[in-house]
């Protein structure tokens, strides 16, 4: 299931988001999903929290729930909670954890480390959207992007890790992504996003122009 529309230009999603004004921001800019963080991180938010905040996400924009380790029990019962539309699981999770989500009719997303997916497609795990981090995933650290550029994964794919509003532009470029995800590069401080470089993210990583039929970003 696919939460969300396709508008054609590279897809945009702001995660580690906590605030009405911070989700208002990255609407506002484009956004076309907005991550919230349910597992260990300074930008944790509760299901209570997140299901006030999704009431003013307008139809269309993703709403994804972030998870590391957490039992499938408590990703059910959060997603279902908070009134999201995808959930994410991060790390090394098996294609039978993505099988046993599918029931909930939600966006899967599967996010791992690049250096352990080549060859990658997303689906590959049952996934519907696929992101490729850095090899510490989460931690927002720079890493060669260029690497995926010969041979980029198949199909909706994320590029994260290490971005931000200067150098998205040459991620794109190097990496030839279907999307991009960011967190700690649009922050003022740790855990605080900063409705600016929100803004100023969005606009650079969609000034390439519409996605190539294929779905990879222009080069």
């Amino acid at each position: 299931m696919l939460g969300f529309r396709e508008r054609g230009q590279m897809f945009v999603k702001i995660c580690g988001l906590s605030t009405a004004p911070d989700i208002a921001a990255a609407v506002d800019a484009g956004a076309d999903a907005l991550g919230f963080v349910f597992t260990d991180s300074p930008r944790r938010v509760d299901s209570d929290v997140v299901r006030r905040l999704v009431e003013e996400v307008p139809a269309g924009v993703l709403t994804v729930g972030v998870f590391r380790d957490e039992p499938l029990a408590f990703v059910r019962e959060t997603v279902r909670a908070a009134g999201i539309g995808s959930v994410q699981l991060h790390g090394t999770h098996p294609p039978a954890a993505f099988a046993a989500l599918r029931e909930l009719g939600l966006t899967l997303v599967r996010a791992t480390a690049a250096a352990s997916a080549a060859g990658a497609a997303c689906g590959d795990f049952g996934e519907d959207l696929l992101i490729l981090d850095s090899p510490s995933p989460g931690s927002g650290e720079p890493w060669d992007w260029s690497a995926l550029g010969a041979t980029p994964p198949a199909g909706r794919w994320m590029l994260a890790g290490g971005l931000g509003p200067g150098n998205v532009r040459e991620a794109i470029g190097a990496a030839r992504p279907w999307g991009v995800d960011v967190s700690s590069g649009v922050e003022a401080r740790r855990g605080v996003k900063d409705p600016a470089l929100i803004e100023e993210f969005i606009r650079r990583a969609k000034a390439g122009g519409p996605r190539r039929a294929d779905g990879q970003s222009p080069a």
